[in-house]
């Protein structure tokens, strides 16, 4: 009877060792970073646009975050915060023009790598070619291509491997789990070229709207009053889409590496597709207004089309995890590398501090410590993920990264969230939009715009969500513009953005003594 008992005792300390080993496990982590994708094509933001069931479910079993953010609405200085944690003047990639990212520097995945974690990045990466921290990677080339696309190995070489670039991408990351020490936690990065610009569906998806007429947005024929950097932009619908390169109306003879690297069974599907389009539109000679329209709607059906592609592909990864018992143990964030427009103010691309481009979509699952169904209103950066997987893995967050753990706002009724978001964007060519920084409150958005456009800002979101109204100079606004002002400054000041200040204490007419209290 006295051994029974001793045995029993034996077992539950057993129980209980396995119970704390369970307790104490470091999280597996899985970011994926789609490009270009927006809140207003996401169904669990509401978009009555389309349905991303997949996306959604992460959303639905995690958080979804309504005000998440990014430092600098462009593809690489957007990953490059996020794998540092710093802003684009620290971390030293800036724009895509003339910047080269220094991938030895410090990032949260090194810290992730040191403490056991097996790491690797899969698909677009575009900071280079040479990614560190990463026990594992195979990467797109700069942008990548959707048809076909070659892959560059860690020996550096290049592979071409055939198929659709979501579904390719997708097969690679379940290789590496496939493949990876099953006794180590793990983080993988998952970058996706969709919805990057030329927007090209997988095959089976070409057609899926063809039957809708998307409504075209309020401000589609914005006259710009007021607003001179977003007058002189260069990235409309209208004037800036290219009939062949964005919208395949190509001619007999393209040489157009989207379509030439193609099998002769993706084209032969791919042309019979387009070209009885192109044909009905050479026909209907469309001009103006209705040409413009037309291109919207072709836009539209492409885009969509080709982000349901990559949610099905993020429906497979996460059947992937509840197949192998991954689920439970595993944080998966989804996130775009910013915003996007989709017709607003009668736009394609990013760039501008305005919401549509500045905000991304951005939602986590986190099993046993966020309760599903969440949604957070608090602010939110995509360079504040780093610091977020360092805590979430025990780790220590270096005391240089301008990101902040968001697990406090999540966990904590009463923790503090961020009172402002500072931005900040450099480049001065695609697209003709001019540099800018500024801050955004809960109401209220200050952007001072440099170089291309000398002019400041200031925009009252609760009334003017659409940011059509730019109250600089508006005496009722005076009080406003100061406090702005000031907390513009403060950011600053706090991110050292030397550049910044500068440019900020230049006065300019509407400056309204912006430093009187």
């Amino acid at each position: 009877m006295r051994y029974s008992w001793i045995l029993l005792l034996m077992v539950f300390g057993l129980i209980s060792c396995q119970n704390e080993r369970q307790e104490i496990a470091k999280p597996n982590i899985i970011i994926i970073i789609s490009d270009d994708h927006t809140q207003q094509a996401i169904s669990a933001y509401g978009s009555k646009l389309t349905q991303t069931p997949n996306i959604d479910r992460i959303a639905n079993e995690g958080v979804l975050f309504n005000k998440a953010y990014v430092n600098n609405s462009i593809c690489g200085p957007s990953r490059a915060a996020l794998l540092t944690g710093k802003y684009s003047h620290k971390n030293g990639y800036r724009d895509n023009e003339n910047s080269s990212y220094d991938s030895s520097q410090d990032q949260f995945v090194n810290h992730l790598q040191k403490a056991g974690y097996q790491t690797a990045w899969i698909g677009k990466y575009h900071l280079g070619e040479d990614p560190k921290g990463f026990d594992y990677w195979e990467i797109l080339p700069g942008q990548g291509h959707y048809y076909n696309p070659d892959f560059i190995q860690m020996d550096g070489s290049r592979v071409r491997k055939e198929g659709y670039v979501s579904n390719l991408i997708e097969d690679a990351a379940e290789s590496w789990l496939d493949s990876r020490d099953q006794d180590q936690p793990f983080l993988l990065i998952l970058g996706h070229k969709a919805t990057h610009r030329t927007w090209m569906p997988d095959l089976d998806d070409l057609d899926m709207f063809d039957e809708v007429e998307f409504p075209l947005p309020d401000n589609f024929y914005d006259d710009y009053q007021n607003r001179e950097a977003a007058r002189v932009q260069d990235m409309s619908i209208a004037h800036s889409m290219q009939m062949a390169y964005d919208l395949k109306m190509y001619p007999e003879d393209t040489k157009d590496g989207n379509v030439t690297r193609m099998t002769a069974d993706q084209r032969e599907r791919f042309d019979g597709y387009y070209k009885p389009i192109q044909k009905a539109l050479n026909e209907a000679g469309l001009e103006g207004d209705a040409l413009t329209e037309w291109k919207f709607q072709r836009y539209m059906r492409d885009y969509l089309a080709t982000a349901a592609s990559m949610d099905r592909n993020i429906g497979r990864l996460l059947d992937y995890l509840d197949n192998h018992a991954l689920s439970e143990n595993t944080i998966v964030i989804y996130l775009s590398d910013q915003g996007f427009y989709l017709g607003e103010h009668g736009w394609f691309d990013k760039r501008f501090m305005y919401e549509e481009s500045f905000r991304t979509p951005m939602m986590m699952r986190y099993p046993r410590v966020i309760a599903p169904g969440t949604v957070s209103e608090d602010f939110v950066m995509n360079l504040d993920i780093g610091p977020t997987m360092l805590q979430a893995a025990g780790l220590e967050i270096p005391k240089d990264m301008d990101g902040k753990s968001f697990l406090p706002v999540l966990t904590d009724p009463k923790a503090e969230g961020r009172e402002a978001v500072y931005y900040h964007y450099y480049e001065n060519g695609e697209h003709a939009v001019s540099p800018h920084f500024g801050v955004r409150t809960d109401r209220y958005k200050l952007i001072r715009f440099y170089k291309r456009v000398e002019e400041w800002e200031l925009y009252d979101l609760g009334n003017d969500p659409q940011e059509l109204n730019n109250l600089l100079g508006n005496e009722e606004y005076a009080e406003v513009h100061r406090e702005m002002y000031s907390k513009l400054m403060k950011v600053i000041e706090k991110y050292r953005d030397e550049e910044a200040k500068t440019i900020a204490e230049h006065p300019l007419n509407g400056d309204l003594n912006l430093r009187k209290k």
